[in-house]
C-alpha cells in the first residue's frame, strides 16, 4: 500500500479478469470472448476511419451509433446512451441512480464487479441469494432499497431470466432504478429493451464485446427513458465527453448494420455450445441450461480446482472462481467446434485418468 493512496483507494478490491499468459500458446476459454473474427464490413469501416480526421477530437455525443442503435430497436435517440464498454456504463449507472443512504441490490452469485462499483461510490450491496439451480427469484428483491442491478443471463451461471419475470421485478421496484445487464443476451435469452417505452425505470445495458466479436473495441450502451439517459449523460460528461474514438464508431456503426453476419456468428456459438453442453452430461457433469457463450459445469468425482489446474498444464485456460457455493464448478467459454474438441478430449483424459 502506497502512502500516497487516497483512503478510498486503500480499501478498494479491484475486479481480477480472466488470466492472460504469455509462456506458451494457450486455447483460451477462460474470458468469454467470441472465437469468431469481427464483421469485414467492420474492419473495413475502421480500416478507412484511420485517415488525417483523426487529429479531430470524435463526435462528443457519438450520433451516428446512436442513431444506429435506436433504428434497429424501434428507439427514440434520446433513450439510446453509448460508452467505452458496458463496464464504462454500469460504473456511470452507480453513480447516476443508487443513493449511498440505501442498498443496492443484486444476485450473491453474479458479475463481481458489481461490488466493485459499489464500494468505489460509498454504497453498500444487498446480495440476494439465488436458489439452489441457481436461479433468481425476483419476488425476493423487495424492501427498503435505492436499486436493482441483474444480469441476464447472469454471470457465471449462464442462465437466463425469462422477460415476464423482468417486468415483473420492474413493476413491483417503481420507485427504483433497475438495471438489467444484457452482455450475453444475444446467445439466446430474451432482451428487456423493448420494455424501455413503458418503464421509466428501467435501464438495459449491453455490449458489443461479446456477439459482435468486439471485445478489444471496448463500446457499450444502455436503453432508457429520456430521463435516465439524461442522467447517464450528465455523468459521463462530468468524467470525460469524448468516450468513443472515431475508429470506434465507424466499426461500431458498421457491426450494429451487419445483420447477417451476427446472425451467423451467434448461431454458429449456439450450436457449439448445445453440443458440448450435451458431451459433458454424457460424462457425468452437472451443466446449467446456458443462454450465454459460456458453461457453468462440474463434476462429481474431480473437484473444480484440480480440473482446471490440470487443463491449464494440458494448455487449455477455463475460470475458477474459488467462491462459496460455487468453488467446485468451471465456467468455461465457448470457442470454435475445434477448440472445444480439444477441451472436451481433455476432460475425456482426465476423467480417465484423474491422477495424472
Amino acid at each position: 500500500m502506497s502512502k500516497f493512496w487516497s483512503p478510498l483507494t486503500a480499501s478498494l478490491e479491484p475486479y481480477v479478469p480472466g488470466e492472460q499468459p504469455k509462456d506458451k500458446a494457450y486455447i483460451k476459454l477462460n474470458t468469454n470472448e467470441n472465437p469468431y473474427p469481427p464483421s469485414p464490413k467492420a474492419i473495413a469501416a475502421m480500416t478507412a476511419a484511420i485517415n488525417e480526421d483523426l487529429r479531430l477530437y470524435p463526435d462528443p455525443n457519438s450520433e451516428v451509433l446512436v442513431q444506429a442503435l435506436a433504428k434497429k430497436h424501434g428507439l427514440a435517440p434520446q433513450q439510446v446512451f453509448v460508452g467505452n464498454g458496458s463496464d464504462e456504463i454500469l460504473a456511470f449507472a452507480f453513480a447516476s441512480f443508487f443513493d449511498p443512504g440505501k442498498p443496492v441490490l443484486f444476485p450473491d452469485i453474479t458479475y463481481s464487479f458489481y461490488k466493485v462499483y459499489a464500494k468505489f461510490y460509498g454504497i453498500t450491496p444487498k446480495l440476494i441469494p439465488l436458489d439452489e439451480q441457481f436461479n433468481i427469484n425476483v419476488d425476493h428483491y423487495t424492501g427498503e432499497h435505492g436499486g436493482i442491478v441483474i444480469p441476464n443471463p447472469n454471470a457465471p451461471t449462464a442462465i437466463p431470466l425469462p422477460l415476464d419475470d423482468v417486468r415483473r421485478l420492474v413493476e413491483s421496484n417503481p420507485e427504483q432504478v433497475v438495471l438489467i445487464d444484457e452482455a450475453y443476451v444475444d446467445f439466446g435469452a430474451e432482451s428487456a429493451a423493448g420494455l424501455v417505452h413503458q418503464y421509466p425505470n428501467l435501464l438495459v445495458v449491453q455490449t458489443l464485446s461479446k456477439s459482435r466479436s468486439l471485445a478489444g473495441l471496448r463500446v457499450g450502451f444502455a436503453f432508457g427513458s429520456e430521463e435516465l439517459i439524461e442522467g447517464l449523460n450528465r455523468t459521463k460528461n462530468s468524467f470525460n465527453s469524448y468516450t468513443l474514438d472515431r475508429v470506434a464508431l465507424a466499426g461500431s456503426v458498421a457491426a450494429i448494420e451487419d445483420h447477417h453476419y451476427f446472425a451467423a456468428t451467434t448461431a454458429k456459438v449456439v450450436a457449439t455450445r448445445e453440443r458440448v453442453r450435451a458431451r459433458l452430461q454424457e460424462l457425468g457433469f452437472t451443466v446449467t441450461p446456458s443462454k450465454a457463450n459460456f458453461v457453468f459445469i462440474s463434476h462429481p468425482v474431480i473437484p473444480a480446482k484440480r480440473l482446471f489446474e490440470v487443463l491449464r498444464e494440458q494448455g487449455v485456460l477455463v475460470r475458477y472462481f474459488a467462491s462459496p457455493r460455487i468453488d467446485n464448478f468451471l465456467r468455461v467459454s465457448i470457442g470454435t467446434d475445434e477448440e472445444m474438441d480439444s477441451f472436451l478430449a481433455a476432460i475425456e483424459h482426465n476423467l480417465a485418468h484423474p491422477t495424472s
